[in-house]
């Protein structure tokens, strides 16, 4: 399906690996000009050289930066000031007692997961409005909406995002300007292989085998008992950018596996 965003220009942070990874070459299928986001210079040019290999007619860019600082963030809006699609991917996460999670975490993941996306959105979002033209997705989890209480730092940032896009497209009434978040849930990032392969080292076992093995043991509420694949969630978020889903408005969107249990 054609998605009508040839020749778009997108942003994806966090986008040399996982989730964001998935997204920017998504994105670059359906002829959107990625411009590849990290903290690792070396990783990003990387990417972007993948993705102009198999996506030779878009002109993916290196936006190598470290978005939660400052100095970082203000040298990326000078050389990319305007963009059609922000996804705001980045973030942190890590399992940690509630008594273990002192201040400085708690700043930490606020600072990243939350406040870095609003300071990109708070820049590109009124050259959006002004030309009647964008997207923003922020991604969250289903911990947004059902706290495991195995990560109280990280849930309460992706709540936080859930009301921030909607109080956000309340500026966008009236255009064609969207800002909605995409809540995946349990996701085959290369992180949780890792973790899998780590927890089963039989080489016996296929991953396949491994998998449904953890999915049984730890999270029985997953109707699919499998782990979503980034390119599921890709191709996601390549739809809510396009001008298909124009109207979906401060929508929390949710592909968890059916883990949350509830209608809304």
């Amino acid at each position: 399906m054609d998605m009508g965003l040839t020749n778009k220009t997108a942003l994806v942070t966090g986008s040399t690996k996982g989730i964001g990874k998935a997204i920017a070459r998504e994105l670059a299928q359906e002829g959107v000009h990625v411009l590849i986001n990290g903290r690792n210079h070396d990783e990003v040019e990387r990417t972007v050289r993948e993705i102009k290999s198999d996506f030779p007619v878009t002109s993916p860019q290196n936006a190598a930066a470290d978005i939660v600082d400052s100095g970082q963030r203000e040298a990326l809006f000078e050389k990319y000031p305007e963009v059609d699609i922000l996804v705001n991917n980045t973030g942190i996460y890590e399992i940690m007692k509630y008594e273990e999670v002192d201040d400085d975490v708690w700043e930490k993941y606020f600072r990243t997961n939350v406040l870095a996306a609003n300071s990109l959105t708070k820049f590109y979002l009124p050259k959006m409005l002004k030309k009647n033209d964008g997207r923003i997705i922020f991604i969250a989890s289903e911990e947004a909406m059902m706290p495991s209480g195995l990560m109280p730092q990280y849930g309460m940032t992706k709540s936080m995002l859930l009301s921030l896009a909607k109080s956000l497209s309340k500026l966008t009434t009236g255009t064609e300007v969207t800002v909605n978040t995409i809540m995946p849930g349990p996701t085959l990032s290369e992180k949780v292989h890792q973790i899998i392969e780590g927890i089963y080292p039989d080489e016996a076992l296929t991953f396949s085998e491994k998998e449904q093995k953890f999915m049984a043991a730890n999270l029985p509420q997953s109707e699919i008992q499998r782990f979503i694949k980034p390119v599921e969630i890709g191709r996601l978020a390549a739809f809510v950018c396009s001008p298909y889903a124009s109207a979906f408005k401060g929508s929390p969107i949710r592909m968890d596996g059916g883990m949350v249990p509830t209608i809304f």
